[in-house]
């Protein structure tokens, strides 16, 4: 019989599936192991099942700014000091396990710092089995009684599996029993001591729902990757080619008997998957048996004593547990031959290496070069999460480096395909390992975010399920008949005792013995006999005959009945085939329907994309443009303000302007009726004299000498309140006070200049000279409207504040303002003695030119209460 192959389920052939794919993120768990010493300092604390927290011992609190830091980390699970290894396993490789049986790959990693305890976490100690023996102990405990007989399934040297029939099966067996020393050890030997008590486990745990109508083989392997190669652990070697003799140059010692390992090759089968070439597969048929296979190539895995740690590993350890499975046939009985409904399916246990410092191991030689190999290994591996995580996080498509190591290699259809990852973070909370587990928790908490395709479920074989129990019970009811028969001997007895009992039913024959001659009896009795016999063979002959009749009579109507029912069901199965036909070409029909849908949506989702990202930018263009109207009508606003400031200002100068224009023609028109007053008292003097007094006038010299006496000053105007001049010198006369005058001021030619005795003069205020001083003065210079400097001295008291510092308020205002003269020329003295009819007039106009200065009080301001300058300065002739 042709041995039928099977592939190894991965990824069906490449198209387009008509529904996005399930991906579900790598699960992330972290195992803080407890502190080898009571006293020692602990940096890492477990804050609930979710969170941990690392902070940084006595010896690292100044971080980085100077800070004391403290990080929370976040993973699926988080398992304390406390936790037994069957708690971790039912949470982190029980689901595995039930995957592996339902035909779906997984992949179980530890990572973490040397002496952090993934070896433990993995294989256990003493006593306490790790992951990997109960994890073999939970596919025996469920397939055990459905397993096939050795060599039913075979591997092939391309990641694939052959079945074969009973008939080769056998022969390979025989074959095998035939050799002196077993390749594969004997569940029935006795047990090493030293992992006996690692796989005795109680828990007897098993996956509930199995499918019993299939038969199952285990294969396992056991590799390890070393400075970047790969070795089998379970190859047949002499000599240990596995830990070599090196010399000083660290290169192997050439001798005879040496044989230096073979690396393996990594390939990739037609499924896309990663396999090793020349690996050796072993068929095991016990949680016993698998696990001795995994110790024998546990002695020669690489291990050696560092500072950190007494055993450490030096390579990772890849145990891969392959489960094929197929169905029975129809009868329940032998391995169903097709290949399409053959599964292979794998899991992967690694024990990484630990990522170590060289300055803290005191490496040196080959340890050194050991420590470089598996931190680069290691960092080829968060090199490739990383880029897959921004792959998928922001849409990019950059390559993922699996090549650059072996150990990324051997698992990218992990991550490119399909199937469930998980990862033990396990830590060391002691404060020596806080920089690398601070490193360890960020790479484990980012590699939460990659996410992996769901594995698909397995398609059924369309057999009727049961197959197995309704053979068993069948073959069960025949050996119990057969027991109560007697037996198949017994049975055979049986029938010949059924013939026997048929001649039985005949006359017995006489006696055939001839003793005399003239015996007359014997011969017509055994006549009569025989007679009897021929007559009783007659009429069973004639019944036997229309028996016969009427059975071929029978046997007609039972053939005319089948063809007639035969063209009955030809022409069911002619319109159950038009049907069939028309529902085939219904389905084209609407599997072209579909997929015009599908190009269609696809259209439709490209174009909703474009719509998006328009729409997007257009959002942004929006804000943008928000944003620039908040900031128009922000700085409209702030203009608006400015200019009700100086619209306020300028309204208050020109009233303020106003005030003094009209102060100043109400001044002028008072002076114009004090000279009209003493022209008519000059005039009544006049008319009142005697005539023949001649009245001597005064000589401009005389004049000039002797001034004017004048009678009063003219009176005030009664609308204008009465200017009541202060002596501001005599108010500060016994106080202190802050001169402040900037440093940006411009200095002027007038003659009035503002002098404070007992001042502090400074450039910028400070609080020290506010604490010496009663009085604030500030000196502000501003270019006024026509042009010409304005200095303002602003005045204030200065108090002290209840929190102890000092505060000044504003009293008043004094104003120094320089204006240009008006456009009039002096007049000369007339060489005419008699003055000409507005002396007077002209007298008092040129005194005013001469002497164009005036003290004017801003009263009723907001300000308080201030005084203005206004000086015009004399121009002279060139």
């Amino acid at each position: 019989m042709k041995a039928a192959r099977a592939r190894t389920p991965r990824r069906p052939a490449l198209k387009k599936p008509s529904q996005p794919i399930l991906k579900d993120p790598v699960g992330v768990y972290c195992r803080v192991r407890p502190l080898s010493r009571p006293d020692q300092e602990c940096c890492i604390e477990v804050i609930n099942e979710t969170t941990v927290q690392i902070h940084p011992p006595d010896g690292y609190r100044v971080f980085r700014n100077g800070e004391y830091r403290e990080t929370q980390y976040s993973f699926k699970e988080v398992f304390g000091t406390l936790v037994i290894q069957k708690e971790l396993f039912d949470v982190v490789a029980k689901p595995l396990v039930e995957d592996l049986i339902r035909g779906k790959n997984g992949l179980l990693f530890t990572y973490g710092v040397t002496g952090s305890g993934k070896t433990h976490t993995m294989t256990g100690s003493p006593g306490d089995g790790g992951l990997l023996p109960r994890c073999l102990d939970m596919i025996f405990n469920s397939i055990g009684p459905f397993q096939a007989k050795r060599f039913v399934f075979k591997l092939d040297d391309k990641n694939g599996v052959d079945v074969q029939c009973e008939v080769d099966a056998l022969l390979e067996r025989q074959k095998r029993d035939a050799m002196p020393v077993p390749k594969t050890p004997s569940s029935k030997r006795q047990m090493d001591p030293e992992f006996a008590d690692m796989i005795n486990v109680q828990d007897h745990c098993k996956v509930e729902e199995i499918d019993e109508d299939n038969v199952y083989s285990v294969f396992v392997s056991y590799i390890e990757i070393y400075n970047n190669y790969i070795y089998d652990l379970l190859e047949d070697s002499p000599f240990e080619p596995i830990k070599p003799k090196w010399n000083n140059c660290n290169t192997p010692v050439r001798n005879g008997d040496f044989i230096p390992p073979q690396s393996k090759i990594l390939r990739e089968d037609q499924n896309h998957n990663m396999y090793v070439t020349g690996c050796t597969e072993v068929e095991v048929k016990s949680t016993e048996e698998a696990f001795e296979v995994f110790w024998r190539g546990q002695k020669k895995r690489r291990i050696a004593n560092t500072q950190l740690n007494r055993e450490s590993s030096r390579s990772h350890g890849v145990f891969i547990i392959k489960l094929a499975q197929a169905p029975l046939d129809a009868d329940g009985d032998n391995v169903l031959q097709e290949k399409e409904q053959i599964i292979l399916s794998q899991l992967s246990l690694v024990d990484l290496a630990g990522s170590e410092r060289t300055n803290r191991t005191k490496a040196e030689g080959s340890r050194l070069r050991e420590a470089g190999n598996i931190n680069q290994s290691l960092m080829t591996l968060r090199t490739c999460i990383e880029v897959l995580r921004e792959n998928q996080l922001y849409g990019t498509n950059k390559m993922v480096p699996y090549r650059d190591s072996k150990l990324t290699h051997l698992f990218k259809n992990y991550f490119d395909g399909e199937g469930k990852v998980r990862m033990i973070v396990c830590v060391n909370p002691k404060a020596e390992d806080y920089e690398e587990s601070l490193q360890v928790m960020r790479f484990a908490e980012m590699t939460q975010e990659v996410e992996v395709a769901r594995p698909v479920d397995r398609p059924l074989c369309g057999l009727t399920p049961g197959r197995r129990f309704r053979n068993q019970a069948f073959r069960e009811e025949l050996s119990r008949k057969l027991e109560m028969r007697g037996g198949p001997i017994n049975g055979e007895t049986e029938e010949q005792s059924a013939s026997e009992m048929f001649l039985q039913s005949f006359p017995p024959l006489p006696s055939c013995e001839l003793l005399d001659v003239n015996d007359d009896q014997t011969l017509p009795k055994l006549i009569e006999v025989l007679e009897k016999r021929h007559k009783l063979r007659q009429m069973l002959s004639e019944e036997f005959a229309k028996n016969v009749l009427a059975f071929k009579t029978m046997l007609q109507e039972f053939d005319s009945g089948v063809i007639s029912k035969e063209n009955y069901i030809q022409g069911k199965l002619s319109e159950k085939e038009k049907t069939i036909a028309g529902q085939k070409m219904e389905l084209e029909r609407l599997e072209k329907k579909i997929k015009t849908l599908e190009y269609k949506i696809e259209i439709l989702e490209k174009t909703a994309t474009i719509y998006e990202e328009d729409k997007r930018n257009l959002q942004q263009e929006l804000e943008s443009k928000s944003q620039k109207l908040q900031r128009q009508a922000s700085d409209k606003r702030r203009l608006e303000a400015r200019l009700q400031g100086m619209v306020a200002e300028t309204t208050m100068k020109w009233e303020k302007e106003c005030e003094r224009r009209v102060a100043a023609k109400q001044l002028e028109m008072q002076n114009k009726l004090w000279v009209k007053d003493e022209k008519l008292k000059q005039l009544k003097a006049i008319v009142t004299e005697p005539k023949n007094e001649k009245p001597e006038r005064p000589s401009r010299e005389r004049d000039r000498q002797k001034p004017v006496q004048r009678s009063a000053s003219p009176p005030a105007v009664p609308n204008l309140p009465p200017v009541r001049l202060r002596h501001r010198r005599s108010r500060s006369a016994g106080e202190r006070w802050v001169d402040h005058k900037p440093p940006s001021n411009v200095p002027t030619e007038t003659v009035m200049q503002p002098q404070v005795p007992h001042a502090i003069t400074v450039a910028a205020a400070s609080e020290k000279a506010l604490a010496k001083c009663d009085k604030y003065m500030l000196t502000h210079q501003e270019l006024a409207s026509d042009g010409e400097i304005e200095t303002k001295l602003i005045k204030g008291d200065v108090f002290k504040t209840r929190g102890g510092g000092q505060a000044v308020q504003f009293t008043e205002i004094e104003t120094l303002k320089q204006e240009s003269p008006p456009g009039r020329k002096r007049r000369s003295s007339p060489l005419n003695p008699d003055p000409p009819e507005d002396a007077a007039d002209s007298d008092w106009t040129d005194v005013e030119t001469r002497c164009s200065v005036a003290v004017e009080m801003k009263a009723g301001s907001t300000l308080g209460p201030g005084y203005q300058h206004h000086a015009q300065p004399k121009r002279r002739k060139p």
